[in-house]
């Protein structure tokens, strides 16, 4: 809201304050920025069209299904750090929509063929597990438990595992008829295979899964996709033997390795594991901040991102702060990052009409004219993973429950007494285009 300002001999002129108002140690101020900027990006969805079934949980062009199911794991995301019910009823009737999860509850509907790749899985796989980890509500009996949901996609996705060409891997694309990318073994596949297989691992204790993530990260290792650096690349072409990689890296696949390999120290114990957190952490922090403010380097200075391209930030956002859960020695440089990148954030949501609408290039100080379903994505992550010291770390094991229960209130009274009752872990600080081949 502007204020009038008297100037000398009588003029009077307007002055906007502009920008979301963000105090990064102000809990209150957190959820109040995280609540405007995910009312911005909801904004994107057009709720249940009931002239078009296909649409239920789906984005309109130019936005693919994958980046509806990327939204869906913001959104809950959203309601996990805040508490904020407010699309919980939207999330459930998305991601449970037949539509969506496919006559084999598997995220395989044929009514999104002509656009499904193996890395779509992944994304809509990242929201079922969160669900599974939370225990969100569930509330059809009918239908498989979230966690169930995440084993039939993994168990879908490692089906297509290839060791005819390049010794292993996923393609990045499942039909032939789609030519874009259908030789191409790409890291945000492998990658999604690979965290979900580490989430798997944790949430059952069953060793198999663990044995997948050892088997994904180990063959993109040995094909170079994983450079020795830990610089995650972005693919290569099976028609070439994979031999030649596409040294293009982009933010997303760093931050989906590095959440695996942070739960997989945790699952295992094994010191290796969490020196390979560390070094995917220290390669982001090199690559993709500029004066520690999150950039998308393959696309961002040369004005060339695509529509998926300017949300690929945030699901690097969402993985270092969660992988903070599990590898609490992260947290300071994390902090340290993601601080410093949601001020900046911040400061960029000063467009649109409500001057509250986010931009892209957080690095040139304010709103930079570009707006979209990403850029309020990309600031959602950001900013309200700065909630993350008093939320419930993921359940594993038999915490992990079937709850059927909408009541969300009763659902926050419950888990702010567990927070309360429960010391703080020590991953809780005290204080504190699609497969883009270029």
């Amino acid at each position: 809201m502007g204020f009038l300002r008297l100037i000398g001999i009588g003029l009077v002129l307007p002055a906007v304050i502009n920008a979301i108002d963000l105090d990064v140690s102000d809990p209150n101020s957190i959820r109040n920025a995280a609540g405007t900027i995910a009312h911005g990006a909801m904004s994107y969805y057009n709720g249940n069209v009931t002239d078009n079934k296909e649409m239920v949980g789906d984005l309109p062009d130019p936005y693919y299904w994958w980046q509806a199911g990327a939204l869906w794991g913001a959104m809950l995301d959203y309601y996990h750090y805040t508490g904020d019910p407010s699309y919980n009823k939207a999330i459930i009737e998305a991601v449970l929509a037949p539509v969506n999860m496919g006559p084999h509850h598997d995220y395989n509907p044929p009514e999104h063929f002509d656009e499904l790749g193996n890395d779509d899985l992944g994304f809509w796989g990242f929201v079922v597990m969160s669900a599974a980890e939370r225990n969100f509500p569930q509330p059809n009996p009918d239908l498989p438990a979230w966690l169930d949901l995440g084993k039939n996609i993994f168990r879908t996705l490692s089906s297509r595992w290839d060791n005819e060409k390049c010794g292993g891997g996923l393609f990045w694309q499942v039909f032939e008829s789609n030519p874009n990318g259908v030789n191409y073994k790409n890291t945000v596949t492998n990658g999604g295979l690979f965290q979900l297989a580490a989430r798997l691992a944790r949430a059952t204790g069953e060793q198999v899964y663990s044995d997948w993530a050892k088997r994904v990260w180990d063959w993109s290792v040995a094909r170079g996709l994983i450079g020795k650096k830990l610089v995650v690349y972005d693919g290569a072409h099976a028609s070439e033997g994979c031999k030649r990689v596409n040294h293009v890296a982009f933010t997303y696949t760093a931050g989906i390795h590095l959440h695996g390999a942070a739960v997989m120290a945790e699952v295992t114990g094994d010191k290796a594991w969490e020196e390979r957190a560390h070094g995917l952490l220290g390669a982001a922090a090199e690559h993709f901040f500029k004066d520690s403010i999150l950039f998308e380097p393959a696309c961002e200075p040369s004005d060339m991102c695509n529509h998926d391209m300017k949300s690929l930030k945030g699901y690097l956002a969402r993985f270092m702060w969660q992988s903070t859960y599990h590898v609490p020695s992260l947290t300071p440089k994390v902090r340290e990052l993601l601080e410093a990148s949601a001020r900046a954030a911040a400061k960029s949501c000063s467009g649109g009409k409500d001057n509250k609408t986010c931009g892209q290039r957080w690095y040139t100080g304010g709103f930079d004219g570009s707006v979209g379903l990403g850029q309020q994505m990309c600031a959602l992550e950001t900013i309200q993973g700065l909630l993350i010291d008093q939320s419930q770390p993921p359940f594993r094991g038999g915490d992990i429950k079937v709850v059927r229960d909408l009541n969300w209130k009763r659902a926050c009274r419950r888990l702010m007494s567990v927070l309360k009752s429960t010391p703080k872990s020590p991953a809780m600080p005290p204080s504190i285009d699609r497969g883009h081949v270029l």
